[in-house]
């Protein structure tokens, strides 16, 4: 009868969790995601985020999440017009009544919005966890020196997730302008909307099979949605999906004892 008792019966306290053996307790810290750019991919972290609670932790048990998701037509629009502080308002709003509903931490599920990473981090109280240091770690860990980085124009262009992997002693390698343009239209015309197109499959794998030939170890996918229309598992290079590692990283910061999560703070 002991082992049905919610957590609440068992500890008095929601998401204080009792570990194995009855020793001590683990704290399930609470996770607010900035998504809906685009609802697809921020779907693919709330999956991802409650099957690493519920793997690691067993049962029934799950993650304690907030979603505050914006309006990605009109996120959209500002990136193309180049309104960088329109974005960043709408983002840090979003991040203020995430910490305001007692969110411990922030994620947001989007590349090409880490732009606005900094003024972000900079009007909240709360950790902000960076998805390029998320896979730089990952890079870092797995030896990897020379990787492609793909994702929306913005994103292969500009610098805030590109020096973030650099920084780390890995060289991003070039991608042809053809190409470029080829990906970014895949991420806006069709991903960002729910559309995955066998044709632009098969591109995106000739893509990636064009830059095992130039020497590249690995290829990042430095977008959200890229992973509806790339196989991870099935490419001559390996692929790594900025969403999964992420959302991965996110679990790891939820499950962190509590002296170190005020270390990291």
């Amino acid at each position: 009868m002991q082992e049905s008792l919610t957590l609440v019966e068992k500890t008095g306290q929601p998401g204080v969790i009792p570990p194995a053996g009855g020793e001590g307790v683990r704290t399930l810290r609470k996770l607010g995601i900035i998504g809906g750019m685009s609802w697809s991919s921020t779907g693919l972290y709330y999956e991802h985020i409650n099957r690493g609670i519920g793997q690691r932790l067993g049962g029934l048990h799950s993650a304690l999440l907030a979603v505050e998701s914006v309006e990605f037509a009109e996120i959209a629009k500002m990136e193309f017009a180049g309104d960088w502080d329109g974005i960043a308002k709408i983002l840090i709003d979003a991040a203020k009544r995430l910490q305001a509903s007692r969110c411990e931490g922030i994620v947001i599920a989007c590349n090409t919005v880490h732009k606005s990473y900094d003024a972000i981090a900079a009007n909240v109280g709360v950790p902000v966890l960076h998805i390029a240091d998320a896979v730089a770690d990952r890079l870092v860990a797995d030896g990897r020196s020379r990787v492609a980085l793909l994702g929306s124009r913005f994103t292969m262009t500009e610098s805030f997730i590109r020096e973030r992997i650099e920084r780390r002693g890995i060289t991003l390698a070039p991608i042809d302008n053809g190409w470029m343009n080829e990906v970014d239209r895949i991420i806006f015309d069709e991903l960002a909307a729910g559309r995955v197109v066998r044709d632009s499959q098969r591109k995106l794998k000739t893509l990636i099979t064009e830059l095992g030939k130039q020497k590249v170890q690995a290829v990042v996918l430095g977008c959200t949605e890229l992973v509806l229309a790339v196989d991870v598992r099935a490419n001559v290079l390996p692929v790594y999906d900025t969403t999964a590692i992420h959302a991965r990283a996110a679990v790891e910061w939820m499950l962190a004892e509590e002296e170190e999560a005020r270390a990291a703070a």
